[in-house]
C-alpha cells in the first residue's frame, strides 16, 4: 500500500507554468473559479456565493494536503503571480495505488494549452513520485473540450462506469504502463 507525505509541498514547474501551493491570498481567484457559470456548467458542486466561501474552500484544501488526503496545485504562469486555475490529485485509493485528477481554469486562460501543460506535469508527478498505478478522470459527457484534453494526454475511455452515480459522467483512465510507454516514446523521438 502506498504511503503519502505532502508535508513538504511539491512545487512543480514547466516551461511556462509554476504549480504552487494554494495561498489565502488566492481567495479572489478561487471565488471567480467557483462562482463562474462557464466553469461550473459541467461540475456538480455548489457555486461560491461569497468570498468567505472561497476562503473556506482554501482552508479545506490546505487541511486535506496537511492530512495527506489530496494534493491541489495553484496553476500560475511564470510571468504572472495570480492564480489561473487549479489542478489536483484526490480520491486517492491507497490499496489500488490510484488517484483521480481534476482541473479547472479561469475562462481567460482557456484555449492556450495551459491545462494540457499542467496535466502533463501532474501525471508525471503522480506516476514518478507518488508511484500511482493509475490516474482516473471523471468528465461530463457534454464537456467535449475536457474529453479531448484527456485523450491528448493518453487517457482512455473506461467503459466500466458502474461505480459512477451520475450517468452523465464518463470515466477516463491512464495507467502507469501506458504512461511509461508514451513517456519513453516521446523521449526517444525528441532526441
Amino acid at each position: 500500500m502506498m504511503e503519502l507525505n505532502f508535508s513538504y509541498f511539491p512545487q512543480l514547474s514547466t516551461e511556462r507554468l509554476l504549480l504552487r501551493s494554494l495561498q489565502p491570498s488566492d481567495a479572489n481567484e478561487i471565488f471567480a473559479l467557483r462562482s463562474d457559470d462557464t466553469i461550473n456548467k459541467y461540475i456538480n458542486r455548489p457555486k461560491a456565493k461569497t468570498i468567505e466561501d472561497a476562503e473556506q474552500f482554501i482552508t479545506k484544501i490546505l487541511n486535506a494536503i496537511e492530512n495527506n488526503q489530496s494534493i491541489w496545485w495553484a496553476i500560475t504562469l511564470k510571468t504572472e503571480s495570480t492564480l489561473a486555475g487549479g489542478i489536483l490529485l484526490w480520491n486517492i485509493n491507497k490499496e489500488k495505488n490510484e488517484a483521480e485528477i481534476g482541473y479547472e481554469l479561469l475562462p481567460h486562460y482557456h484555449g492556450k494549452g495551459i491545462a494540457r501543460e499542467a496535466i502533463e506535469k501532474v501525471i508525471e508527478y503522480g506516476f514518478d513520485q507518488m508511484n500511482l498505478q493509475s490516474i482516473v478522470a471523471l468528465v461530463h459527457k457534454e464537456n467535449i473540450a475536457s474529453v479531448k484534453l484527456l485523450e491528448k494526454n493518453n487517457f482512455i475511455f473506461d467503459a466500466d462506469t458502474e461505480s459512477i452515480e451520475d450517468k452523465d459522467m464518463l470515466m477516463y483512465k491512464l495507467t502507469a504502463t501506458n504512461f511509461d510507454l508514451q513517456h519513453n516514446y516521446s523521449e526517444r523521438t525528441s532526441e
